[in-house]
């Protein structure tokens, strides 16, 4: 399998900096979930590991809710030079969303969460994914540009009705 798989979004022409879409592994708490992933390549890859940060929030010990970055000492000790990206994608992702570590956390409310009440965990899992991580969340999709227009003409629609009820008065 090859990127071509996902969608993919080039940051600059450069190929170190792109946005990947990735939605949540099947039969996991994060099923669902679509996220739009950044990935960085530093200037050693394939012999050192990408940076990867989630764009859109998702609630995870080993993922940093306010800047979405995934922890890289997470990454590399599965990482290895014979990694291609897709493995990214298709393996190091969904092990981490179905396998978090809590005892080396990025947010430490998760993992505290996870660890004393996991009902409660999978359930804030459950709400970050429906309130973030929705297919427009992640906005590569490029169906997602006939919404946002269609929002935007009922908005005017609305401020329209407004004007008509605000003149009479003076």
């Amino acid at each position: 399998r090859m990127m071509s798989d996902y969608k993919v979004e080039m940051v600059n022409d450069g190929m170190q900096e792109f946005f990947v879409e990735f939605r949540g592994p099947t039969e996991s708490i994060y099923q669902g979930g679509v996220w739009k992933v950044r990935v960085e390549l530093p200037d050693a890859y394939p012999y050192k590991s990408p940076s990867i940060g989630f764009i859109n929030k998702i609630y995870h010990p080993n993922v940093d809710e306010m800047s979405g970055s995934v922890c890289l000492d997470v990454i590399n000790q599965t990482w290895s030079p014979m990694f291609d990206l897709v493995n990214v994608f298709e393996v190091f992702l969904p092990q981490l969303l179905l396998y978090p570590n809590p005892s080396d956390p990025l947010n430490g409310e998760a993992a505290a969460l996870m660890m004393r009440d996991r009902p409660a965990y999978e359930q804030k899992v459950k709400e970050f994914c429906e309130k973030y991580a929705k297919p427009e969340d992640a906005g590569i999709t490029p169906e997602d540009k006939s919404s946002d227009e269609e929002e935007l003409s009922e908005d005017e629609d609305d401020s329209g009705d407004e004007d008509i009820v605000g003149k009479p008065d003076p």
